[in-house]
């Protein structure tokens, strides 16, 4: 599986019968790191009636203990699949939490203080510099960006025009991309994403609102390292069966709620 842990972990839980490898163990997630299993237990202690709803960036014992998992493209749909009158902890990142909060309204969603250190690196004096540099460009943001407030703001105070500010998933990005008839998009993600932009709009000049946001856990995925873990048979990735079961049924509440679309 060419990503990074948690994601080989995904599809481990979903075809446990299958074998899955991962070119590199050491590649994890510093977002899926902000909140153990431990952690969530005991934050669902203190609010024992809440939905929890969890970011698919999460290791398996924490998606064992989630009632509905949610990508970014989905994340407002299925938090508004929840009774308005229920609590609703949302984990671990806190810029997708605080984006969904903006969009649905709700009060009592309750955010993890966790972030990707890549997105959280994006910073909004970065974002509004770029912006004031490249009057005429669109701007992607993934929602785990830091800045995305910051977008909105400059949409808002009449900075940038907000028709041309998107907050997006990757494959949000994407879909994007391909029906713009935009010169320039300035793009705040891991750099890495920038390849599939330009391959799915190659008229379309993308350019990083940060260039040095790019994932060293992602970079350790290379084609030295997938063809060592195919050659050696090495770096098998196992979930416990009963870790796996819980946390397969959290998933399959989210798309039971809706299909998540492509990318994060």
């Amino acid at each position: 599986f060419c990503g990074v842990h948690f994601m080989a972990e995904t599809a481990k839980i979903l075809s446990p019968d299958k074998t899955v490898l991962i070119p590199d163990q050491r590649a994890g997630c510093s977002l899926a790191d902000s909140i153990t299993a431990e952690d969530l237990a005991a934050w669902r202690d203190d609010h024992p009636d809440a939905v929890v709803v969890s970011y698919v960036n999460t290791t398996a014992a924490v998606k064992a203990l989630t009632d509905i998992c949610c990508t970014s493209s989905n994340a407002v749909e299925v938090v508004e699949s929840i009774a308005a009158d229920r609590d609703v902890l949302f984990c671990p990142d806190q810029f997708l939490g605080a984006h969904v909060r903006r969009m649905t309204g709700r009060k009592n969603l309750h955010i993890w203080a966790g972030e990707c250190h890549v997105h959280a690196g994006i910073n909004g004096d970065e974002l509004a510099a770029q912006a004031r540099s490249h009057p005429d460009a669109e701007l992607y943001v993934h929602p785990e960006c830091g800045c995305a407030t910051s977008a909105l703001y400059l949409a808002g105070e009449g900075a940038f025009p907000a028709e041309r500010v998107k907050i997006l998933s990757t494959g949000g990005m994407l879909e994007a991309a391909k029906a713009s008839h935009a010169k320039q998009v300035l793009v705040a993600t891991e750099v890495g994403m920038l390849y599939q932009l330009r391959k799915a709009a190659p008229g379309t000049d993308f350019q990083a609102v940060n260039d040095r946001a790019s994932c060293r856990y992602m970079k350790m995925i290379t084609p030295a390292a997938l063809l060592r873990c195919l050659i050696e048979g090495a770096d098998e990735v196992d979930v416990d069966p009963a870790t796996a079961r819980a946390a397969r049924a959290s998933v399959q509440r989210m798309i039971e709620i809706g299909q998540p679309g492509g990318g994060e």
